[in-house]
């Protein structure tokens, strides 16, 4: 493993337990304890963990990580959701995407569709279809650039979105609850709601860690799902809460016909 995804790895593993002990990240990554240091200083400097002695936690001002950290967690499992989210655009669709990591795995994919329509508020999105070689119209929202997500967010963006009707939206998240519904650490989220309130339908891609999570802002109830796109880490206890909630819950790599 790479100094990069492992240290995406560690913040994962923090973001569940909290805190951890140097002796146990190396045990549970199977490294030496100086890896583990030098990782943990990596990222005490980036401003996401805070050392102790023997030690580390993670520092809740930075509970959200970077996007760049983000594309290094559970990456298999996010372009298997990918590869089957991109199922369901067809010719001529309009659809958003959101500035989640998980989404930005759908762009690659997206060369194979013609005359589609695609407003997103991140500027890797963007980056990503300005490389493809295919019919396509790009919209961006405006609004105020967020550098940890490289994303636009305020007024001006949502105000973009009530403007639009779109047939899909295609959403990542921090976590889901099953009674405060799609949740995320991201304090600027309201956008992610002037998202919901524009499209016809709202696909929901998630990797199976983000079950049981609740983070501080909601972005919308289980009721405004009507797609979640997830691997086989799920619980059959929460898949069936899910889908008595009346969401649609497909698997990667299972036969859901």
């Amino acid at each position: 493993m790479k100094p990069r995804q492992r240290q995406a790895a560690i913040l994962e593993h923090l973001q569940k337990q909290g805190k951890s002990s140097v002796e146990e990240l190396a045990q549970f990554f199977a490294t030496t304890g100086t890896t583990i240091r030098k990782d943990l200083v990596s990222l005490e400097n980036a401003g996401t963990v805070i050392r102790t002695y023997g030690g580390v936690m993670l520092n809740k001002d930075e509970a959200d990580p970077p996007i760049d950290h983000k594309t290094l967690i559970n990456t298999r499992q996010k372009k298997e959701i990918a590869h089957t989210a991109v199922g369901f655009i067809q010719d001529g669709d309009s659809i958003i995407l959101d500035a989640g990591s998980t989404v930005l795995q759908m762009v690659p994919l997206l060369e194979h569709f013609n005359n589609i329509t695609v407003m997103t508020n991140s500027l890797h999105i963007v980056n990503a279809l300005s490389e493809l070689d295919n019919e396509q119209t790009i919209l961006m929202p405006g609004g105020t650039f967020r550098k940890k997500s490289a994303s636009f967010h305020g007024q001006l963006a949502e105000n973009a979105f009530e403007h639009f009707s779109f047939d899909k939206l295609f959403m990542g998240t921090d976590g889901i609850d099953l009674n405060a519904g799609v949740t995320t650490f991201n304090e600027v989220f309201t956008v992610s709601k002037a998202m919901c309130n524009a499209a016809r339908q709202v696909i929901l891609m998630a990797d199976s860690i983000k079950f049981g999570r609740k983070s501080p802002n909601v972005v919308c109830g289980l009721d405004q799902v009507d797609i979640l796109i997830t691997d086989n880490g799920i619980s059959p206890e929460f898949h069936k809460a899910l889908e008595d909630s009346g969401i649609k819950v497909i698997i990667t790599g299972e036969n859901n016909e």
